[in-house]
């Protein structure tokens, strides 16, 4: 089958014609339509994530129809569509899994990282790590609702009932979540890199309160901010724009440096803290959540081989929405 192969961290990858994937007892083999590109795409293809496998078929949002089943599964037949994200087995056991905190599990493995993904033909995953698509969506604009929406929506839980919401980084996850919070009535706000007009306005027209520079403070006090790009820098600014009582959550697997801030911005009962990973349950919330929004994915489509270039663009700020790799 066609892949795109990385074989060490800082390097392009390489198209390869390499075996299909095996199902396993308990797996199933997915014909790959598509699959969306994701930072932490690059942050395992730029090295900034340790030790992954060698070599590695990334990608971690693929949306496919089944080819084949394991002796033991009952869930799919083949020719049923399914996703695959981030999340691709844990051990079942452990007590992160057994108190519903499954995305905890030390022994947890992830899809693109220490699985081969979808920036291939076909890709193997565990059948309990896999979920049915919403009818309604095409493949392309099914591919970011795996990732971008299921770790968006697990980051967008954390806020509670936060009325007026900081969102930082308008990107493939920003651009799902702020349909879900104008959809339950709350005001966003949207923050991307200094003088990028042209986000503010997608923001805005996503249904956005304000949108502006993340070297801005918005017009009014936040009560919770989600921080999607991944600079440290971001969090003593977001505690600024807070209310008392309010929570910064970063939302990311990778994170620049947090520069030292002063207590007073964190003193009123204000919360940091972080996200990782999701539980098989969001998917399941979220997938159901989304037809009910409608949330509605913009996507710019990249072949298989282009992936290089899908990482580049996604890299320098140039995808408005999400990247989507075409695979089939």
């Amino acid at each position: 089958m066609r892949a795109m192969v990385l074989d060490s961290p800082g390097n392009p990858l390489r198209a390869a014609e390499v075996p299909e994937p095996e199902a396993g007892p308990e797996g199933v083999v997915i014909r790959v339509h598509a699959c969306a590109v994701c930072r932490t795409d690059l942050h395992v293809v730029d090295g900034e994530l340790p030790d992954p496998k060698l070599p590695l078929i990334p990608g971690h949002q693929i949306v496919g129809t089944v080819e084949e089943t394991g002796a033991r599964v009952e869930r799919f037949t083949p020719g049923n569509r399914v996703g695959v994200p981030w999340l691709g087995h844990t051990d079942g056991t452990c007590r992160y899994c057994l108190s519903g905190r499954e995305n905890l599990c030390d022994a947890a493995r992830f899809t693109g990282y220490q699985i081969d993904g979808g920036y291939a033909g076909y890709a193997a995953a565990e059948h309990r790590f896999c979920f049915p698509i919403p009818q309604g969506y095409s493949d392309l604009q099914a591919a970011p609702l795996l990732c971008a929406g299921l770790i968006g929506y697990r980051a967008f839980r954390m806020v509670g009932d936060a009325e007026r919401l900081g969102l930082y980084g308008f990107g493939s996850a920003a651009h799902i979540i702020s349909q879900v919070a104008s959809h339950q009535g709350r005001r966003v706000f949207a923050f991307t890199s200094p003088r990028n007009e042209e986000g503010q306005r997608f923001a805005r027209r996503l249904g956005a309160a304000w949108a502006g520079g993340s070297d801005e403070a918005p017009p009014e006090e936040l009560d919770a901010a989600i921080i999607f790009a991944p600079v440290g820098a971001l969090v003593p600014a977001a505690l600024r724009a807070l209310a008392k009582g309010g929570v910064v959550v970063c939302a990311g697997i990778h994170m620049s440096d947090i520069p030292s801030f002063p207590y007073e911005i964190l003193w009123g009962e204000r919360v940091v803290r972080s996200v990782a990973n999701l539980t098989r349950r969001d998917g399941e919330e979220f997938l159901a959540l989304a037809p009910e929004v409608p949330v509605r994915t913009e996507v710019r489509p990249f072949a298989l081989e282009e992936a290089n270039g899908a990482l580049k663009a996604l890299r320098g700020g140039e995808v408005r929405g999400a990247a989507v790799l075409v695979v089939d």
